[in-house]
């Protein structure tokens, strides 16, 4: 029985990434497909931008909530003990889940947003002090600069250097995640980084 719940939480986790908030409250509240509107992203920055501030907020919060409670999924099972190595390589793979979920949602045609939220709310579970410098990192480029893709890449820079030289997490497993990161948001970002070279 343990083992099938071992089993099941990762598509669990990947169906609670899947959940397209911001699509589902732009049709009920203002009945318009999000993706259709703005950059055309599925995500918290466009939701701000198209659908409004109150929107964007709670679009915000139920997207980093997803990437949150699918890294506590792991506590639905008891194979594998809390504070092992063994648990923080599930619940990475379990953020990892909740991100693709996100990204290529199954209740959105597979057409999400960039993950970032998501990702901050895995983040949060695995490493709350490093989630939180990071995203003080976001505020900070974001009030001076005014563009959220820039805060998002700077804040997902960050993120190693707070999880593996500031607090000196002793996990390999995080640490390598924490490197993997950057990598994922810049590509998700790549459309955005050739309009911030471009100063478009």
């Amino acid at each position: 029985m343990e083992v099938g719940w071992l089993i099941a939480i990762f598509p669990l986790a990947y169906l609670l990434g899947s959940v397209p908030s911001s699509v589902w409250l732009g049709k009920a509240i203002r009945g318009i497909d999000l993706r259709a509107h703005g950059s055309g992203n599925a995500g918290a920055t466009n939701a701000f931008r198209v659908l409004g501030k109150p929107i964007g907020i709670a679009v915000l919060l139920l997207d980093a909530g997803k990437g949150y409670l699918a890294v506590q999924l792991s506590q639905l099972q008891h194979e594998i003990l809390p504070d092992s190595e063994s648990w923080m390589i599930l619940r990475i793979c379990l953020a990892v889940m909740a991100v693709a979920g996100h990204i290529f949602p199954l209740f959105a045609g597979f057409r999400g947003g960039k993950g970032v939220a998501t990702i901050a709310g895995a983040g949060l579970a695995l490493h709350p002090y490093a989630a939180l410098a990071a995203m003080g990192i976001y505020l900070l480029v974001f009030i001076i600069s005014k563009i959220s893709a820039l805060g998002s890449i700077a804040a997902v820079l960050s993120y190693p250097v707070w999880v593996i030289w500031v607090f000196h997490t002793g996990s390999p497993s995080l640490r390598i995640f924490s490197i993997l990161i950057p990598v994922m948001v810049i590509i998700t970002h790549r459309n955005n980084i050739r309009k911030l070279a471009g100063r478009t």
